[in-house]
């Protein structure tokens, strides 16, 4: 049953289409992820879908009453003043109720009143139903607990809330409304692993359709059915989930590939052909393959077009660099590793050893110690209890979340060049591997995407050749183009990894072992899914065993005053959600810094980001502690 349709949908900025032609059906059932680079035109399809914009040109057309659920990524387009969690259209129907209710029992002594009450109540009572309205304490209670935020429950007014809370209840009361379509903006932007496991499984499930725009891979392989790539202003469509469309696209890549080199072989042949009868002055059959090399370089033409523009980039590979020594030599050793500050315990008790091939992955929530940790191993934090151990011979590489260059007036290649001893073709060559082909490899470092940063920084430092490599979110900010590239880099790199990451999809493909953080403790997994059933557990015992103290009789409990308890409680979230506002507040401005190196005129910008880094780090920190308290 079609639920939309797309009809030859353009839209233009400046000299730019952004949309040319789309067109697509979403039918009941659907469990679509939308997918494409940032700025290919996602967002603003969805604009036009839902009405905020007007397409140039083509049909937006909607079958039937269908209803459509928007949320959008931006936070400034929700507006929580005198709003309550309850949909609009459930508090009329309700109150429809109530009237009819209130009539009845006026208009007892009137038959004819009291009939005409009664077919009022049957129908409020029906529309009530048919939207949800018996169900909407469990849907309520169930979607705020798997978002995380059923301290909001009961909250009249929902103004004030931090951007993430904001996003997390505008997402609880879409699942609750239960539209035809949910169309979903980025929504695991603003969300921790639970609260993505949750929606992940609410989408899978969910009767209606489901449209989602999502950079977030692991996610997308968890509920989607169908991918839609939006690539070069045209939309391609997948069947599976994006696991199965990196396969069918590289099959249909290798097989375009093999069509135009047969079809650039032809035409090779046939200009051949076209030259000996020039020579032997045969001027008809000149002219025939004239023709018919005109009409082959046309079908080439359009079957290059058919590739998608980052073809060139996604076929090449790193090569790993050949490196001396046993493969079971030890490089670096934790033992019963610890940190606290002001005498709270931030986590203790990690041990692990690091050997020559291992990639390593320290996972677990913001604000548990990961890059504490991090930092411990690179000798940046003192004050620690345990030991760490390092191999005198080891050469260590290190990229974290800003990749800063001496010059970023140097070109890519100069850089590269800088920094090895590599010939022009060499260079050339392994900057491709890596991304940049063509004119690209002599673009200015200061004019990089974020994307184009990270790669180039570790491109280089790939070619210096540490032994240990530590990364600390090298996903952040990344396109899925960039992010496939990292995790080529980190699969073919034959030396060691630590590095910290939240982004799964990198975690399964690239970790040989995962150091999660879980209560305090670092325990080792040899797969990310073993960490998080570990997770589930341990929340489970929780539950458990404060269900327990629970059951304990009041006279063991102590004399604990209530009301003064509940008072510091509501004081605790506050300041939780100041913390929150001020951590989301330094995000978002690292986030709009990095966007402005490529500008920067002095290292001012540079000073405040890695100001900002730290002061985040102390809030990670007053988080945790305000949490577990």
């Amino acid at each position: 049953m079609p639920y939309l349709s797309l009809e030859d949908i353009h839209m233009s900025y400046a000299s730019r289409e952004i949309l040319d032609g789309v067109s697509f059906r979403i039918n009941k059932g659907d469990k679509i992820a939308f997918i494409g680079d940032n700025g290919a035109g996602k967002s603003t399809l969805f604009k036009i879908i839902e009405g905020l914009l007007r397409p140039d040109s083509g049909k937006v057309i909607t079958h039937g009453n269908t209803v459509i659920g928007y949320l959008s990524q931006n936070v400034n387009d929700m507006h929580f003043s005198n709003v309550s969690l309850m949909p609009r259209a459930l508090i009329e129907a309700e109150e429809k109720m109530n009237e009819a209710q209130q009539q009845i029992s006026l208009c007892a002594d009137d038959s004819d009143k009291l009939q005409e009450a009664m077919q009022r109540f049957s129908e409020a009572t029906e529309e009530f139903e048919s939207l949800g309205g018996y169900d909407y304490e469990y849907s309520v209670t169930s979607a705020m607990a798997g978002l995380g935020i059923s301290y909001l429950k009961d909250r009249d007014d929902l103004e004030g809330l931090s951007g993430g809370e904001m996003m997390r209840v505008a997402l609880a009361r879409l699942t609750v409304e239960h539209p035809d379509i949910l169309m979903l903006d980025e929504p695991t932007n603003h969300l921790d692993v639970d609260a993505s496991e949750w929606l992940e499984d609410f989408l899978a499930s969910y009767g209606g359709a489901v449209f989602v725009i999502s950079h977030d891979r692991f996610f997308i392989d968890r509920f989607a059915d169908r991918i839609i790539e939006l690539d070069g202003g045209h939309v391609t469509c997948y069947k599976g989930n994006y696991t199965s469309y990196v396969e069918q696209k590289a099959a249909f890549i290798k097989m375009q590939q093999d069509k135009i080199e047969a079809l650039e072989k032809e035409l090779l042949h046939q200009t051949e052909v076209k030259q000996t009868f020039l020579s032997h002055r045969n001027i008809s059959g000149y002219h025939q393959r004239e023709k018919m090399i005109d009409k082959l370089g046309a079908i080439l033409d359009a079957e290059k077009a058919k590739m998608p523009s980052d073809f060139a980039r996604m076929s090449f590979a790193p090569v790993p660099a050949d490196r001396s020594g046993a493969e079971d030599k030890i490089l670096l050793k934790a033992d019963d590793v610890g940190m606290s500050f002001d005498d709270k315990e931030l986590f203790g008790g990690i041990s692990f050893e690091l050997k020559a091939h291992d990639k390593l992955f320290l996972c677990g929530p913001n604000g548990c110690g990961k890059t504490t940790m991090l930092n411990i191993l690179l000798g940046k934090v003192i004050g620690f209890t345990g030991k760490i151990l390092i191999s005198e011979t080891a050469r260590c590489g290190i990229m974290g979340q800003f990749v800063p260059f001496d010059d970023e007036d140097l070109t890519c290649y100069d850089e590269l060049v800088s920094r090895t001893d590599m010939t022009v073709s060499a260079s050339r060559t392994y900057l491709a591997r890596f991304g940049f082909t063509g004119d690209d490899v002599f673009k200015p470092i200061k004019v990089l995407s974020g994307g184009e940063r990270s790669r180039l920084y570790l491109a280089c430092l790939l070619a210096e050749s540490p032994d240990i490599l530590f990364l600390d979110e090298p996903t952040n900010h990344l396109d899925m183009r960039s992010r496939e590239i990292l995790e080529d880099a980190i699969g073919m790199y034959n030396g060691a990894v630590i590095c910290v990451s939240h982004d799964r999809y990198f975690i399964e493909k690239c970790a040989d072992r995962v150091l999660g953080f879980i209560n305090g403790r670092g325990s080792l997994f040899d797969k990310y899914s073993h960490y998080r059933n570990a997770c589930k557990k341990a929340v489970s015992e929780a539950i458990e065993e404060t269900a327990e103290e629970e059951k304990q009789p009041d006279e063991d409990k102590g004399s604990v005053n209530k009301a003064k308890a509940r008072k510091e409680r509501a004081a605790e979230r506050n300041k939780i959600r100041q913390v929150e506002k001020e951590i989301e507040r330094l995000e978002a401005r690292q986030a709009e810094l990095e966007g402005m190196f490529a500008d920067a005129k002095d290292d001012s910008m540079y000073r405040e980001y890695s100001d900002n880094a730290s002061a985040l780090e102390s809030l990670y920190e007053e988080y945790l502690e305000l949490s577990d308290e």
